[in-house]
């Protein structure tokens, strides 16, 4: 079994290097549905394997200086509150109950279905502000959206582990539809580290990590990342992303069956 989790890191790090979708929108489902990993465990080992992985990504759009801080400390502001009140719902609750663990289940089902939204619509969602600048925020309205979308973010991710990487991008072109694609993608990784971490440590403390799991999962996805970092420029994106769109499509379906 430690040898499938390591090709299954793998794979999934190859997948996120060459599409950019966050690992959470793969590796939850794949824990819980291949491998019959309970929801609750797979989220929080999911967290913490986030949480290490993004923090070596933010290290190097740090040194490209592509971050953009003013909007990570904005995101944070509403993210990393909302990611403590939700892991203190989850204790107060019982989050690896079974009745939890079924509600946070069809969370990661949810999760899923909106990432494929994002995948197929960000293009024309983008296309019809930069049609529409009248409808693009500004100023204290803005500040505010982005801090009301990290609250939201921050729940989602630490209820299902997913949303910081597809769904938080897409939402960050339509906030700041002129931030440069490395921008986007250099910000959106950049908060989601202290989210990951924090909603890990929540899930520590709830015991909802498989430790032994998160090692082997590591052991596969850092060189499946590399690799496929490596050739993002030699695949065809579409062809990927709508792969990817019909995989976890299925996948949502699954999971709400």
């Amino acid at each position: 079994m430690t040898v499938t989790y390591v090709i299954s890191g793998f794979a999934v790090g190859l997948l996120v290097g060459l599409t950019g979708v966050g690992g959470g929108s793969l590796m939850t489902p794949l824990l819980t549905l291949l491998f019959g990993v309970s929801p609750s465990v797979a989220v929080g080992t999911d967290l913490a394997f986030a949480s290490i992985t993004k923090s070596a990504g933010t290290l190097t759009h740090r040194l490209r200086n592509t971050v953009e801080w003013r909007v990570v400390r904005l995101l944070c502001a509403g993210a990393l509150p909302a990611a403590l009140l939700a892991t203190l719902a989850l204790k107060e609750l019982g989050a690896i109950s079974k009745e939890i663990g079924q509600i946070i289940r069809y969370c990661i089902a949810i999760s899923v279905l909106l990432t494929v939204v994002a995948i197929l619509f960000r293009a024309r969602m983008l296309a019809w502000l930069n049609a529409h600048p009248e409808k693009q925020l500004q100023g204290r309205a803005l500040d505010a959206a982005t801090i009301i979308t990290g609250a939201v973010l921050g729940v989602l991710v630490t209820i299902s582990s997913i949303g910081a990487g597809a769904i938080g991008a897409t939402i960050l072109v339509m906030l700041y539809p002129r931030m440069s694609p490395a921008h986007i993608a250099g910000t959106d990784i950049a908060y989601a580290v202290p989210l990951t971490a924090i909603a890990a440590i929540g899930h520590w403390w709830l015991g909802s990590i498989n430790w032994e799991l998160l090692g082997t999962l590591l052991v596969g996805s850092l060189p499946g990342i590399t690799i496929g970092s490596l050739a993002a420029k030699a695949v065809p994106e579409k062809l990927l992303r709508g792969l990817l769109a019909v995989t976890l499509t299925a996948v949502a379906a699954k999971l709400m069956l």
